[in-house]
C-alpha cells in the first residue's frame, strides 16, 4: 500500500474553493508564517477516499470480527445510540454556552442527560451522587483516590496506604500512587482476597482498599460485605472498580455491598466506545458523606425544575476533566440504559454470565482451569500445558488471529501463569462462540501433535509475525509501498 505522498499528482485538486473577499492581510505574524509552502499531498476526493477506507479495513475491530478481549472488554456498540449522539441539538452545542448569560437556559436538555445519568448511575449502583468528568476507567479510579484522599484530609486523618489485592487491575496501584499512598498488596487463597491477610494488614494509616467484584478471575468473592467492613473498622473507605460491573448490573450494588466509592467503565457496562486513545467515560459515584468531595461543577435542580450548574463546592477536588466531561459518551450510555431498562440490564448480565461459562466448560478439556468454579462475565485458563510442547499463550494468541478472531487478553492476571482471559459479552451469539472454540481447540490439538505448525504466526495479518521486544523497543511506524 502506497504512502499517501506517493499517491501525490501535481496539480490535482480534491476541492477548488473561490477566492475569498476578506482581507486576511497582516492578520497573521510573520513569525508565525513557513518561509515556504506547506508540502501536502495533492489528490483527488476519490483518491483520498480510497486510501483512507483501505487504511480503515487493515483495523481490526468488533464491527468485523469477535474481540474476546478480557478485563478491558471489547463490547459491541449498538448503532441507535450512535444516532442518537449526533442529534444537531447535542453535538452542536459549545461547552462554554452555560457560562454565558442566559445561557443556562439554551442547555437544559445537556443539563437533563447528566443530571438524570447522575440519577440512573446512583440507583443502579446504590450510590448517592455521581460525577461524569472523568475520562476513562482509569481516570475515573484517580478520581476516586483523590475523593478518598479528601474526605481524610477533611477528617485529619493521617492515612499513608491503600490495601490492593495481587489479581487487581494495573492501573489500581498506579492510580493509587499518583495520588500520594503508598500501595500494600494483599495476596489470594483459591483465587479471592485472603481476608486473614487482610485481618493481619490492617491499621490506622490504612486509607481504604480498592477491589474488583468479580474479580479478574471472572470469580465472585462471597465474603465481600465481611472485607469492605474490616476496611470501615479503620475509618478506611472501600472503593469498587467497576470494570467488571457488566458481570453483576441489575443483579447487586456496590454500595450494598459495602463500598463507598466506585467507577463505572460506561463502555464495557453500557456499550459504549472504549476509552484509551479515543472518547472513553468513567463516572464516579459516591455515598453521601462524600458527597461534598465531587468535582466542580455539579448539576443543580432548582425548586422549579429547571436546572444549573452549582460552582459553590468548598470542599471539592476542583475540575478533574475539562467542562462536563465526555459529554457524547455519556449520551450515549443514557439512551442505551433508557432503551433496555431494568429488566433489559439484567439480560445484560445474565447473557454474559452465560456466554463465558459456556466457553469455560468447553474448552476445559483442553486448557489448564487454574480455578474450577462457575465464573462470571470472563473465565481464565492457563497455557502451561501447551507451553510444555514449546507452545506459550502468546503463540495461541497469534495462532487466533489466522483464524479470524482477536486474541484474548495473554499473561493476566499475573498469579496465574501462562494466562488467557476470555471475555465474549451478552452479545456475542452462539454461533460465533462455537466458531472461537472450535479454533481454540484446533490450536490444542495442534499443540500437541505438530506444535512446530503454530510457530511464527501470525502469517495472514498485514503485519505478520513480529519480534515482541525488538517492535516494542524499535518500532517502523512506515507503511509498507506496494512495492514492498
Amino acid at each position: 500500500m502506497q504512502l499517501i505522498y506517493e499517491k501525490s499528482v501535481p496539480g490535482r485538486r480534491a476541492v477548488r474553493t473561490v477566492a475569498s473577499d476578506v482581507d486576511t492581510e497582516g492578520r497573521i505574524k510573520s513569525s508565525l508564517l513557513r518561509d515556504t509552502p506547506a508540502e501536502l499531498p495533492e489528490l483527488s476526493e476519490l483518491d483520498v477516499v480510497r486510501h483512507f477506507t483501505r487504511l480503515s479495513q487493515r483495523n481490526f475491530g468488533l464491527d468485523s470480527a469477535f474481540y474476546p478481549l478480557g478485563s478491558c472488554t471489547m463490547k459491541y456498540n449498538p448503532k441507535f445510540t450512535e444516532r442518537v449522539a449526533h442529534y444537531p441539538g447535542f453535538a452542536y452545542l459549545h461547552p462554554l454556552l452555560p457560562q454565558l448569560p442566559g445561557g443556562e437556559m439554551l442547555v437544559q436538555g445537556a443539563l437533563a442527560v447528566l443530571y438524570q445519568m447522575d440519577r440512573l448511575l446512583s440507583e443502579i449502583c446504590g450510590m448517592a451522587a455521581f460525577t461524569m468528568q472523568p475520562l476513562a476507567g482509569s481516570h475515573g479510579e484517580l478520581t476516586g483516590v483523590m475523593l478518598m484522599a479528601a474526605y481524610h484530609r477533611d477528617k485529619g486523618n493521617h492515612k499513608t496506604t491503600i490495601l490492593i489485592p495481587d489479581s487487581a487491575h494495573g492501573t489500581n496501584p498506579a492510580s493509587a500512587a499518583i495520588a500520594g499512598y503508598k500501595v500494600q498488596t494483599i495476596p489470594s487463597k483459591d483465587g479471592i482476597m485472603d481476608v486473614e491477610a487482610l485481618h493481619a494488614a490492617l491499621n490506622d494509616e490504612v486509607a481504604g482498599i480498592m477491589l474488583t467484584s468479580p474479580n479478574t478471575l471472572g470469580l465472585f468473592n462471597p465474603q465481600i460485605k465481611e472485607l469492605t467492613d474490616l476496611i470501615h473498622s479503620v475509618d478506611g473507605l472501600a472503593y469498587y472498580d467497576g470494570a467488571n460491573l457488566n458481570a453483576v448490573v441489575g443483579k447487586c450494588r456496590p454500595g450494598d455491598m459495602g463500598f463507598d466509592i466506585v467507577h463505572v467503565n460506561l463502555h464495557k457496562t453500557f456499550a459504549t466506545p472504549h476509552g484509551s486513545g479515543g472518547p472513553g467515560a468513567g463516572p464516579v459515584g459516591v455515598v453521601e458523606k462524600l458527597r461534598d468531595y465531587l468535582p466542580t461543577s455539579v448539576v443543580h435542580e432548582g425548586p422549579d425544575g429547571s436546572l444549573s450548574l452549582d460552582y459553590d463546592r468548598p470542599k471539592s477536588i476542583g475540575y478533574v476533566a475539562p467542562f462536563y466531561g465526555n459529554f457524547g459518551i455519556v449520551l450515549r450510555a443514557y439512551a442505551y440504559i433508557l432503551r433496555l431498562g431494568k429488566e433489559g440490564l439484567i439480560r445484560v448480565s445474565e447473557n454474559a454470565v452465560l456466554n463465558a461459562n459456556y466457553i469455560m466448560r468447553k474448552l476445559q478439556p483442553y486448557y489448564h482451569l487454574p480455578y474450577d468454579r462457575v465464573c462470571k462475565h470472563e473465565c481464565v485458563f492457563s497455557a502451561e500445558r501447551q507451553a510444555r510442547k514449546g507452545v506459550n499463550a502468546m503463540m495461541i494468541a497469534k495462532a487466533l488471529l489466522d483464524r479470524g478472531f482477536h486474541a484474548p487478553t495473554v499473561y493476566f492476571p499475573l498469579i496465574v501463569p501462562e494466562a488467557m482471559m476470555i471475555e465474549p459479552t451478552e452479545t456475542e451469539s452462539k454461533e460465533t462462540l462455537d466458531d472461537f472454540i472450535d479454533a481454540m481447540i484446533e490450536i490444542a490439538e495442534l499443540a500437541e501433535s505438530d506444535p512446530e505448525a503454530l510457530k511464527g504466526s501470525p502469517k495472514t495479518t498485514v503485519v505478520s509475525h513480529l519480534d515482541e521486544v525488538r517492535a516494542a523497543r524499535q518500532p517502523d511506524l512506515a507503511f509498507l509501498t506496494d512495492t514492498e
